[in-house]
This record gives structure tokens, sequence and C-alpha cells, in this order.
């Protein structure tokens, strides 16, 4: 076990996505020494795993490159990755948190050279890509990966994949013994940044996602579309490579249902209306429908909802899709009553895309002693104790309200750092 001894208000930030990152910044960039921990072996979150973002419809890297350079010039942030937190002990201004470093199975030495990649004979299925395709046992997790350095899935590696790997570093970086470790860190108060994961759309029986692979998630063509992505940014239906000639966006797979997300997820129908602007850059003549219970895009988002509502190859059908059928060439057929016409549609598509809702981290765990979550798995902040909620941890919402939020958080973080 390690002690990290932070000066008087330390602040510890939980969760290193665009969230974190933010918040961590603005209270070592005030002089508070700040923890920033992720679980993932990379910071950067669900942001890193787009191909744009709103508003500027610009890749993740002109977000998360400067941050990672500011986070690598700061001296007052000390960073761990693969971390969680495991037990929170004391009171607002003084707590012990111990946190579990899982193995990476590569230490300090390594140079990202890719050698270990190269000499690894194993392959795992690729998380980063939800699965779409894979990648070696020792990998580096993705193209910005910060820290640069590679991991080893140990349960990945057979006998002689793991000489191979060890033979292979001419850095000695690869150390196949390491042990889990334990950390305590002493703090003033605790953001919590976790994030949020997609909905898992097995759970949601009727989109039938399990039974086809024409059947995908909208965080999935954000990868495909990625030029770092499993098909190098060509949006294919997975497993055939086919082109699309036909899309259906299934709105709300998951969202604002009593059975799954009772929530609206906020950023899906944004989403949606993105992909499209992909799907028009790669297809110009390809078919699109969505399939809508409302459409919601808030303020300055009209205008770009409107120009895409007229496009004369997209159809808008007002109605909760109830089925998906499998056809035998491969293809979906997506069927649904118009809420507006009362009519049954059935819509035979080539690529079925789920816009499956933002679900927190924590919903279903069994948050750390001192943390209080509502029914959905958002944080409640109590800023009197110095837990705060930030960014999709506290609720469900975009790249802008996010770091709006998390600037706050840092804000009342610093407060209680201060009494």
């Amino acid at each position: 076990m390690t002690d990290e001894q932070g000066t008087s208000g330390a602040i510890l930030v939980v969760g290193g996505g665009i969230s974190g990152l933010t918040a961590a910044l603005e209270a070592a960039e005030v002089g508070n020494d700040v923890f920033l921990i992720d679980k993932n072996p990379y910071f950067g979150g669900r942001v890193a795993q787009l191909n744009q973002y709103f508003p500027k419809m610009c890749p993740p890297s002109c977000g998360l490159e400067i941050n990672f350079k500011r986070i690598q010039n700061n001296r007052r942030i000390r960073t761990y990755t693969m971390a969680t937190v495991s037990g929170i002990n004391g009171g607002p201004g003084n707590y012990q948190v111990s946190l579990e470093i899982a193995p990476r199975y590569v230490n300090s030495n390594c140079t990202a050279c890719g050698d270990c990649a190269a000499a690894c004979p194993d392959e795992i299925d690729n998380a980063f890509n939800f699965g779409m395709n894979k990648s070696k046992a020792a990998y580096l997790p993705h193209e910005m990966s910060f820290p640069r350095r590679y991991v080893i899935a140990k349960a990945g590696l057979s006998s002689a994949g793991a000489e191979a790997v060890k033979a292979s570093c001419k850095y000695n970086a690869v150390d196949l013994d390491m042990k889990t470790e334990t950390v305590t860190l002493n703090v003033s108060s605790v953001v919590w940044a976790t994030g949020w994961d997609p909905y898992d759309p097995a759970k949601i029986d009727n989109l039938k996602f399990n039974e086809s692979k024409a059947i995908v998630t909208n965080m999935m063509i954000e990868r495909m579309a990625a030029p770092s992505g499993p098909t190098g940014g060509k949006i294919v239906v997975p497993g055939t490579n086919k082109e699309p000639a036909s899309i259906a966006f299934v709105q709300c797979a998951g969202s604002r249902d009593e059975n799954h997300l009772e929530y609206c997820s906020y950023i899906c129908c944004m989403a949606t209306f993105k992909q499209m602007n992909y799907i028009r850059e790669q297809y110009p003549e390809a078919k699109i429908y969505v399939f809508y219970i409302d459409l919601r895009t808030p303020g300055k988002y009209e205008k770009f909802r409107a120009k895409l509502m007229a496009d004369k190859n997209a159809s808008f059908i007002k109605g909760k899709v109830a089925d998906m059928v499998i056809e035998a060439d491969g293809s979906v057929t997506v069927v649904a009553e118009d809420a507006v016409s009362g009519v049954k549609v059935q819509q035979k598509v080539d690529l079925a895309v789920l816009a499956t809702g933002m679900q927190p981290t924590n919903a279903g765990s069994k948050a750390p002693a001192g943390l209080k979550l509502d029914e959905n798995g958002f944080v409640l902040s109590d800023y009197e104790k110095g837990m705060i909620g930030a960014g999709c941890a506290k609720k469900a919402a975009d790249v802008v309200t996010t770091t709006q939020s998390s600037t706050a958080a840092a804000l009342k973080a610093i407060q209680v750092s201060r009494r």
C-alpha cells in the first residue's frame, strides 16, 4: 500500500473523460493539487471514441490533444489509469480514499514502439471499437492514447504469446508479474466525473440487436466513421462490408421507456442528425428513414435539424418501433405505426442504427461510501460534504454542457478545500 499526500486542499477527480479533464485542469490551474484517475488504461473517455462532436463538428483530437498537453505540463496533477475507488473514510476537508490499480503488465519504460504487438500471436476483441474488429493482446488502446503506453491483456495471452511479447521488448517494459496495487490518497473533496455507458441494446428484446450484424448502435457508427476506426472511416454493414443503400435510425432505443431508461438521454437526436451528415458524405443518394417519438434539438441546433429534415432522400416517421424483422438476405425490416397517419409502416433497410440511450456509469453499481445516487444512477452532489457530481455522471448532457458542469464542479471542490 502507498500513501499519496497532497498539499492541504488536494482534490480527487474520478473519471478522466472530457468532464474529468476539465475539472482537474480548472482546479490545478488555480493552485490546488489534483489526483486524476480513470478505470480505463487511457484518458479521454467517450469523447475519444467519437468521430466528430457538437457544436464544432470537429474530431476529438481538437479538444483532447490540448487538454492532454496541459495535464502533462501541470506539476500539480498526478494521474492514475486502470484505477478505481475501493473505499472512502474521513470527512469533508480530510478524506482518505483507497484506490485499487489494476496491472497494466507494461511499466514506465514503454516507448510505444509497437514491437510487442508485432510479436504477439494472440488476438482479443477490440473493446474500443465495440468488438467490431480484433486487436493484439499487447495493444495501444487507441490512436490518441494518453498516456501513450501499451497494455497487455494477460488473460488473452497464450504461453507462446507471453514468451514472444517478453522477448520482443528491448526496453524491459513488459512485466507479466505485476500485481494489483493499493494506494491511499488524502484529499479535501471528490469530483465524480465517472461518465456514461451506452445503454445495452441486447436488453431491448424487440430491437433484435444480437440477431443481426445489420443492426448496430449509434456509437458503433461513430467508430466506423472515424478514420482510425475498424473500417478506416467507411460506414458499412459489419461482417459483410456491404455499402448500405438504405439506413434506418431508431430513436429512443431504451430511453423514455419505463422498462429501461425513464428519462430522455438528451444527445440521441443530435447524434442521429450528425450521423446523417456522415452518411451523406459517403452515400449522397442513400435513403434514410428516422423513426422517432419526438425530435429534440434545443436552441441553436434547430437550424441544423431543419437543414437535414429538408433532405429529399430522408423520411421522418413519428412512431415508436415495435419490431425488427431479420430478412433472409441479411437486411432488416423495421416495423412501426405512424402516429400521424395511423398507418402501419414496414420499411426494409440494409442497415438499422439504434440510437441507444445514455446511462450513467454508476447505474446498478454499489456506490462508494459517501456517494449518493438517484434512482437512475446519476450522482447527487453533496456540496457540504465535498462530494460533487460533474458532467454525464450528474445528468445526460452534450460535450458543451458537460464542460460547463465540470467547471462548476471544480469551483465547488475548490471552495470546500479552502474553508
